[in-house]
């Protein structure tokens, strides 16, 4: 079976266990606390950083973009991308937008703020990150709106893995309860329907000890 180091607020690592649920593989997980930095994990990957997908022969996979692009070629059904080289190309450059972009002006200003300074010791959150956070928040979940009243999914008529990026990265902020719904409703129904698929279930189920999510967290009719 395959082994998947993973963070449990990790977005990166959620798009992949995302990406498996969805072709149906089966896999372990194991938490890695990455600034530990262990040796044995750093031969695994050099560079420290989960995601890091383990294969049944033993080769490791680092990176969730090269693991997500691995996992389609090998078991191309159902597909993750696209059918077409324009549906494809929009899924990445989606892909790109939500794990560069979004991860920089929100995933880091407030999960890293939040939480990782908790873990880590390293003091109470910057006030002035957490409220940029939050202000830049609002930006993408206005172009989120944009697609879906346009689309039936963020990159076209079929979920992508544009879609899985997008739900773990909202996910790990709706974890600590600051993503503002009731604002954005088509923005929500698409979430919606993303927690409603049987892949999203386990996000649901994570739990951090000593940090519990809001009660909506798990609630389909949010």
């Amino acid at each position: 079976m395959l082994t998947l180091y993973h963070l449990w607020l990790n977005p990166f690592c959620r798009k992949v266990r995302l990406a498996l649920l969805e072709k149906r593989i089966e896999f372990d997980m194991c938490t890695e606390n990455v600034w530990e930095r262990r040796e044995v994990f750093l031969a695994l990957n050099p560079t420290g950083e989960v995601p890091v997908l383990i294969e049944q022969n033993g080769i490791a996979l680092s990176s969730s973009d090269a693991i997500v692009e691995y996992l389609d070629e090998t078991q191309p059904e159902p597909s993750l991308f696209g059918t077409t080289s324009l549906e494809r190309a929009e899924a990445r450059r989606l892909v790109y937008w939500f794990d560069r972009k979004f991860n920089i002006e929100v995933t880091e200003n407030l999960v890293t703020e939040k939480m990782m300074k908790r873990f880590l010791g390293l003091g109470e959150p910057d006030s002035q990150v957490v409220r940029a956070g939050h202000a830049n928040i609002h930006t993408h979940l206005n172009y989120i709106s944009y697609l879906v009243d346009r689309r039936n999914w963020l990159a076209g008529d079929y979920l992508t893995i544009a879609d899985l990026a997008a739900s773990a990265h909202l996910s790990t902020i709706d974890y600590l309860g600051d993503v503002p719904w009731n604002d954005y409703p088509a923005a929500r129904d698409w979430y919606s329907r993303i927690k409603s698929r049987p892949s999203f279930r386990p996000i649901l189920e994570d739990h951090i000890p000593g940090v519990p999510p809001p009660k909506h967290y798990r609630d389909l009719d949010f």
